[in-house]
């Protein structure tokens, strides 16, 4: 099976319930399916599963290329699921264009929820994980090397292994998957998993503010019109003790602005040089601007 999976084919370049159901009764006895497809229409793919499912041999299910979307669907109903150390799987949940009013938005959110949940059957079916489990890789989109393949019970095994490297090591565990600490030496990959790596990095170049969101909108609030303190500057320690509201409570000549915490920034009518205080990690408007830039980048 190599191509697009659909309902009808125009130039009998893909791969459609009617032509598969033609090769599949022209013999007899036990077949090999090869897929290399990046998916399709997921009903189509039902028929075809079904049509697996029910034939009397068996089936093994070799992948060379990528079975995706809707192919990973077809590819549960091997008997033996192989896959090529070179090839890929995905699984996420369907898609579909609609147009209409509100009503019509509605059918097609319901229909793509039990779309949804007839796919995890067919997962659920040959994994045995939990459907929590398989509802939260396709929410990520999860594309699987081989060895991800295996471990999650979506594959069997994986073609083209040396016999040596099949063979059992003292513990009964298999040596060629396994690296020193035992664990499978394997890759899977999500978008979720690529937004996390991307806020790491972010927290990472820019470090964690040391107030929270909240208290820095209770400083601000307070700032602005709170205990007689409006205008000040409650960057500034030797400010916060003082009683004048200009901002300029201190020691002679000390700078009003000094260490002004950023989020009293808009209260406070001196703080042009937007400064920082160093025991408290806020963050000023050009600091947030920053931020907000660099974020861009990769979005």
């Amino acid at each position: 099976m190599n191509g697009v999976i659909a309902e009808d084919s125009w130039f009998d370049d893909d791969v459609t319930p009617a032509l598969f159901k033609d090769e599949l009764n022209a013999g007899t006895g036990d077949i090999t399916l090869w897929i290399n497809s990046p998916g399709g229409d997921c009903v189509a793919a039902a028929q075809i599963f079904n049509m697996l499912s029910e034939y009397p041999g068996k089936v093994t299910v070799k992948i060379d290329g990528l079975a995706a979307s809707a192919a990973s669907v077809i590819a549960m109903a091997g008997t033996e699921v192989w896959m090529s150390p070179v090839s890929m799987m995905m699984i996420h949940n369907p898609a579909t264009v609609a147009w209409g009013d509100h009503a019509e938005m509605k059918k097609a959110m319901e229909l793509l929820d039990a779309v949804r949940e007839s796919i995890i059957n067919a997962y659920v079916r040959k994994t045995g994980q939990s459907r929590a489990k398989l509802s939260h890789l396709m929410d990520a989109e999860t594309w699987m090397d081989a060895n991800k393949a295996v471990e999650f019970g979506f594959a069997d095994d994986i073609l083209f292994q040396k016999e040596e490297q099949g063979s059992e090591g003292e513990n009964g565990d298999s040596g060629a998957d396994r690296t020193e600490n035992g664990t499978s030496d394997s890759v899977m990959f999500s978008r979720r998993a690529v937004n996390n790596a991307l806020m790491n990095k972010l927290e990472r170049h820019y470090g964690k503010t040391g107030k929270s969101v909240k208290d820095q909108t209770e400083i601000t609030r307070m700032a602005a019109g709170g205990n007689g303190l409006s205008g000040q500057c409650y960057g500034n320690s030797s400010g916060m003790q003082g009683i004048g509201i200009s901002g300029s409570a201190g020691t002679e000549g000390d700078d009003p602005c000094n260490g002004c915490f950023g989020a009293a920034e808009n209260a406070c009518q001196k703080c042009e040089k937007k400064k920082v205080n160093t025991n408290v990690t806020g963050r000023s408007a050009d600091d947030l601007r920053e931020r907000l830039n660099f974020i861009k980048k990769y979005i």
